[in-house]
């Protein structure tokens, strides 16, 4: 019996017709996951940072060029924003 596969156009192949043949998608998983992590390890990144430039006094911000209120205001976004 063959198994028959949807294709992202909305038509039917049987799995021997597509690019991947029998083994389906294992060998694309490694990339599939990192596509997946990415964004969330950046997400993460970006709000240590965001939380460690809170952590920051005054004088340290000066030595950045970075004020309080620029400071509070990055501190503010959502962790997807850049």
């Amino acid at each position: 019996m063959e198994t028959i596969h949807r294709l992202p156009s909305g038509a039917w192949s049987a799995a021997g017709d597509l690019p991947w043949g029998r083994a389906g998608f294992r060998g694309d998983l490694p990339r599939l996951a990192a596509r997946l992590l990415d964004p969330l390890c950046l997400w993460q990144e970006r709000a240590n940072q965001r939380h460690a430039l809170m952590r920051l006094d005054a004088r340290m911000l000066s030595d950045i060029g970075v004020s309080r209120a620029e400071a509070e205001r990055e501190f503010r976004k959502p962790f997807w924003r850049a």
